[in-house]
């Protein structure tokens, strides 16, 4: 018996120390050195050097001088970060849907996009489409007395055209290069 337990130990162990101490500090290691804002979570900081947030990870902004990220099913926590799981015919999606769309509407503009109405697979999606982005820009401009070209301005600058895919804004971004630009009232 001894003979197939000791080895069969030493092999537990030999691969614990290799696959879970060993291998994982080797990765961080390179990625630390390969990729150091990445690997420590793609931080967004302030002119203070504050953390401000994560480029990866959207955040709640409250109040009419700020652009809002699209609705989040966990509350914006990273914990529980998930879709709603909510059916297209689930009656409670449609009135939340329904809830936001009338809260958000603005004659002048049409109706509301999908994006600031639905929430995203994760539910930590920190960019919109442009589109989501321009329904905002009024309520922004009005809330910071500011002209709407040169709050486009500001849209225009964060707009991320990738190589593959459509156009988008990260949020914390954007409402980052707004308050260097303009204060909030």
């Amino acid at each position: 018996m001894n003979t197939y337990l000791r080895p069969a130990l030493s092999l537990v162990l030999l691969m614990t120390l290799v696959t879970g101490v060993l291998y994982p500090l080797a990765v961080t290691g390179i990625a630390q050195v390969a990729f150091p804002e990445q690997a420590n979570g793609s931080l967004v900081r302030d002119a203070h050097g504050q953390v401000r947030g994560s480029a990866l990870i959207a955040q709640a902004f409250e109040g009419d001088g700020w652009f809002h990220s699209r609705p989040s099913a966990g509350a914006f926590a990273t914990v529980s970060s998930s879709a709603s799981n909510l059916a297209p015919s689930n009656p409670a999606l449609a009135e939340r849907v329904t809830t936001e769309a009338d809260a958000l509407y603005q004659p002048a503009l049409g109706p509301v996009p999908q994006a600031l109405l639905t929430t995203s697979g994760s539910g930590l999606d920190p960019q919109l489409p442009p589109e989501a982005i321009a329904y905002q820009v009024p309520r922004v401009a009005a809330a910071r007395n500011m002209p709407v070209e040169r709050l486009q301005a500001l849209v225009d600058e964060a707009t991320l055209r990738p190589l593959v895919g459509p156009p988008v804004v990260n949020v914390l971004a954007l409402n980052q290069a707004l308050e260097g630009s303009v204060p909030a009232k």
